[in-house]
């Protein structure tokens, strides 16, 4: 694994419910660096006030609230490495993602798992063989299902400090601040210096760099 996964992914209070809705998000789709991450949630109760999406919230209220989430919540990530990216696509690694995620927690739940509710407008269920749980996307539903925010949440500040752990690593990059996007400084450091081992040789960018 590229990046340094902290060691705990997982948390899983003992929830006094009959069943569980464990709400869905990803982060990391789009940067040309850097995994993608999806995390799963079971939202507690009472649950963290102020959940929104997280591209919402300032990055103090979101560091604020995935502390919360993930100290009173069920919750767990999942975390696809750019080689893994690479050899299935960014569509399909992100579904995997998905899989992990929620195939962690639901192990970790004591009760099943009665819907998995996921946003954006496709789900895993018949795409990614080992998923196995009845499941609905919400267009919109990281700023309208409370269980979908917590998870944008989780899924976002995890994704922020891996980038942040690996721009100790490859300091050139500027990924401390742009977590892997195709900002001018990160585009400019590619053409310099070339790509790394953390970036998606099969995104267009990447790969045209790779040619230089």
């Amino acid at each position: 694994m590229l990046c340094e996964t902290p060691i705990s992914d997982f948390g899983a209070p003992d929830l006094q419910i009959p069943d569980a809705i464990i709400g869905v998000d990803e982060a990391g789709r789009g940067p040309l660096a850097g995994p993608v991450v999806a995390a799963a949630v079971v939202l507690c109760n009472p649950c963290p006030i102020g959940l929104a999406d997280s591209k919402r919230l300032s990055s103090k209220k979101r560091e604020k609230l995935d502390i919360e989430i993930r100290q009173s919540c069920a919750w767990a990530v999942g975390v696809i490495e750019p080689a893994e990216i690479d050899a299935i696509n960014i569509l399909q690694a992100t579904l995997e993602a998905m899989t992990r995620a929620v195939a962690r927690l639901s192990d970790a739940l004591p009760c099943p798992v009665s819907e998995v509710i996921i946003d954006g407008n496709m789900t895993p269920e018949g795409r990614r063989q080992s998923w196995q749980w009845p499941a609905r996307a919400i267009i919109g539903g990281d700023d309208s299902e409370p269980a979908i925010s917590a998870a944008s949440i989780v899924a976002k500040e995890w994704r922020d400090r891996l980038m942040r752990q690996a721009a100790q690593d490859y300091p050139q990059y500027g990924w401390q601040s742009n977590k892997g996007y195709g900002t001018r400084e990160h585009m400019e450091a590619l053409r310099v210096h070339g790509p790394t081992p953390l970036h998606r040789h099969s995104f267009a960018p990447v790969a045209q760099a790779n040619l230089l």
